[in-house]
């Protein structure tokens, strides 16, 4: 098997026999269209929402949520994570109250989001950041403790203290966990995003799905899922792109 079949045709192989079995399927009329539209009709209603540029408007105030709730969430995770990777004291003051917190369901935190920050912004990115943020404090902290004592030895037998102990050693043995911990944070950043713009909202593509329920559209609620999925996609390859870049020198990296 050639390496160009395996790396970019054999991923998208079992989409594509998806999408051929859902054709037939409605073609053979087996599910109601109403409740089953066909690819043919899902892709004619993605058409029309991008030529009225209705389509856009919302990609547009979604992507904004889910990345600025990415931004302060996995900020913050990553400072805690490193903090309290780094300090006893710190891991001993703060980590039992993190948990505490990490449990809760932070979906569960919504009506009281609403209710603290109203039906605006600020409660949706709210849900995202601290939605992300577990993930990534969680898989830094055990980046940081996992770093192999023998390599913190050398490193300070070569007279590395301090912030240069913690660039050249402590923070090359944690990237790794590091970047599982943004992989999976991303996935619950689209997950909180979906749930958050289904309650209380007027625009995003959660709103655009539960607008569409309402009248029975069910192919612009398939074309939401799909601008979903894609996005997930998209955004676990950037992520990919920059952990083989960032861990070229690590031998499980290389070409």
């Amino acid at each position: 098997m050639s390496n160009t079949f395996q790396k970019q045709i054999l991923p998208w192989l079992l989409p594509f026999v998806v999408l051929i079995v859902w054709q037939v399927v409605s073609m053979l009329e087996v599910v109601s269209p109403s409740l089953f539209p066909a690819p043919t009709a899902v892709l004619e209603s993605f058409y029309d929402l991008v030529v009225s540029g209705t389509l856009a408007e919302h990609i547009q105030i979604s992507l904004y949520r889910a990345f600025v709730g990415l931004i302060i969430g996995g900020s913050i995770g990553l400072l805690l994570g490193i903090l309290n990777g780094w300090s006893k004291w710190s891991f001993f003051t703060f980590d039992t109250s993190i948990q505490m917190v990490r449990n809760i369901p932070h979906l569960a935190l919504l009506p009281l989001a609403i209710v603290w920050l109203g039906i605006g912004e600020t409660s949706k990115i709210f849900l995202v950041a601290l939605g992300v943020m577990f993930p990534i404090y969680i898989n830094t902290l055990h980046g940081i403790r996992s770093v192999d004592r023998g390599y913190v030895e050398m490193g300070r037998m070569y007279g590395l203290r301090g912030w240069q102990l913690f660039r050249h050693v402590y923070l090359p043995g944690a990237l790794p966990s590091i970047f599982v911990g943004l992989r999976y944070a991303l996935g619950v950043m689209w997950l909180t995003l979906i749930v958050a713009e289904t309650i209380a909202t007027s625009d995003g593509l959660g709103y655009l799905a539960m607008n569409a329920r309402q009248f029975m559209q069910t192919d612009i609620i398939i074309v939401t899922i799909i601008i979903y999925a894609l996005f997930g996609k998209l955004a676990d390859m950037i992520a990919q792109v920059g952990e083989k870049n960032a861990l070229r020198w690590h031998p499980n990296y290389r070409k």
